[in-house]
């Protein structure tokens, strides 16, 4: 649908395409051009979405027909990947990534769509004769209505990352997404409106910039588990408001993640990586390589280089094929990041001062060893990066570990033995060793401490829509 010649982007909630009396418009970060126009939702569109879930879980065969929820998910991922190049379009303009990121993020979520398809097939359990003529066996069965929130820094992988497991467990589902890419949910909209086999009600989305529907989904007692990705501050917040109904939460949160450099690394192959985790999503990313952790013997190098790479970053438009970094979301945030660093200059030094253009912001590297210091303990949601030094392995895990987040590190070495000592010590639900930012979808990710509850992607991810059912049975005597 188009309005005055612009893209406008709808809710798709009970089947039906749902417009609003709201019409916002979606703007391109780097250049504020208005890219379209999508349909604001509220309340009132949360309602209707929740009372359609539940209406499809309660009359529909969905929960039950296995074949059925795999049928709708292989078709789904095979739709998105006949739009493969219009999302990776579109989140480039209206998300400010650049096209090799959007591309990551495009690429990363048409396998997962997959894998859960063939999971939505597949069942284990457990069941024994405990005594003659005494059977138990449990049961996996679906929620019932799962609420997903997903966040604007990568809408479309972490949406599908939720509501995929969701889908394949058998639970009907609303998910709300920001309002920073109403365009890009829209095109999602459309893949789930295409998605044949998906009985109305199954699958509802709507888009809002407020929050007067997300808290719905928490809050009420029709909403049987969420599924939330986001800052540690709201998941908290989350927490609170889902108590009354006791439902079950996933949580992903934030992470302040440590990358841990020492004296034997490779720095040839560590350099481009450490240079990648600050400025791939523009630093706005749970798994950002927000703290460069290094030992002393090499700390001048690194320092060097690192200083070298990030001011030779070429910053520019999403869309730009030579951009090596885009805009952030939207100049306020911009300005918010760039104050952070202005106010570490007060305590800590700055190696690399990232100039600021509206939305642009150039990456930043500053070096401080105080780990109380502000810029350490709290996660920036940019491209910056803290530069640290440590002189033993206790005193890297020490470090590494003194956050309130627990989402992700890295370990860079030659050694072969030392990163199995470290990776047990540190406190992190993902530790990669000479690398960064790999998540396969057959294996859980997911925070310890602060960074969240629960567990997505792999098996784990599919039992968080679930409830496990023991079913005994007594036979009568022959």
């Amino acid at each position: 649908m188009t309005i005055s010649g612009l893209p406008h982007a709808r809710n798709y909630i009970d089947g039906q395409w749902v417009d609003s009396a709201t019409h916002t418009e979606s703007l391109n970060p780097a250049t504020g051009q208005v890219l379209g126009t999508f349909a604001e939702a509220g309340a009132d569109e949360a309602r209707a979405a929740i009372a359609a879930a539940r209406r499809a879980f309660e009359t529909t065969d969905w929960a039950r027909d296995r074949t059925l929820r795999a049928k709708a998910l292989f078709e789904m991922a095979d739709h998105l990947e006949a739009r493969r190049d219009d999302f990776i379009t579109l989140l480039a303009r209206e998300n400010g990534k650049i096209l090799g990121d959007a591309t990551f993020e495009v690429d990363l979520t048409i396998p997962k769509l997959r894998y859960y398809a063939a999971l939505a097939l597949s069942d284990h359990g457990g069941a024994a004769e405990v005594r003659p003529g005494l059977y138990s066996m449990t049961l996996r069965e679906a929620a019932g209505v799962a609420g997903v929130i997903a966040p604007w820094n990568s809408p479309l992988v972490l949406a599908v990352r939720s509501f995929a497991p969701a889908l394949a467990a058998g639970c009907t589902v609303v998910v709300k997404l920001p309002g920073q890419t109403g365009l890009v949910n829209g095109l999602l909209a459309e893949l789930v409106a295409q998605t044949r086999s998906l009985p109305s009600g199954v699958m509802n989305i709507f888009t809002e910039s407020g929050n007067d529907g997300a808290p719905l989904l928490v809050s009420s007692p029709e909403v049987d588990v969420v599924s939330y990705t986001g800052s540690t501050m709201v998941g908290r917040m989350i927490m609170a408001n889902a108590a009354p109904t006791l439902k079950p939460l996933s949580l992903e949160l934030g992470g302040k993640s440590p990358m841990i450099v020492f004296d034997d690394a490779d720095l040839d192959a560590a350099v481009p990586v450490l240079t990648a985790a600050i400025t791939t999503f523009t630093g706005q990313f749970c798994m950002t390589g927000s703290r460069i952790l290094v030992q002393r013997g090499i700390a001048d190098e690194l320092r060097r280089r690192m200083v070298a790479a990030l001011q030779a970053v070429k910053v520019g438009p999403g869309d730009d094929p030579s951009s090596e970094m885009g805009a952030m979301i939207d100049e306020r945030n911009a300005q918010r990041v760039e104050g952070v660093v202005a106010d570490a200059a007060t305590y800590a030094t700055v190696l690399v001062q990232g100039r600021r253009d509206g939305a642009f912001l150039h990456p930043s590297l500053v070096e401080v060893q105080d780990l109380d210091a502000p810029i350490v303990q709290r996660e920036v949601f940019g491209p910056v990066a803290t530069f640290e030094i440590f002189d033993t392995e206790a005193e890297a895990i020490t470090r590494a570990n003194a956050t309130e987040y627990g989402l992700a590190a890295s370990i860079w070495t030659r050694d072969v033995d030392l990163p199995l000592r470290v990776m047990r010590e540190i406190k992190a639900g993902t530790v990669w060793t000479n690398t960064w930012a790999v998540v396969h979808d057959m294996f859980e990710e997911g925070g310890f401490k602060q960074s969240g509850l629960g567990r997505l992607n792999g098996m784990r991810g599919l039992e968080e829509f679930q409830e496990t059912k023991h079913f005994v049975h007594a036979t009568s005597p022959a």
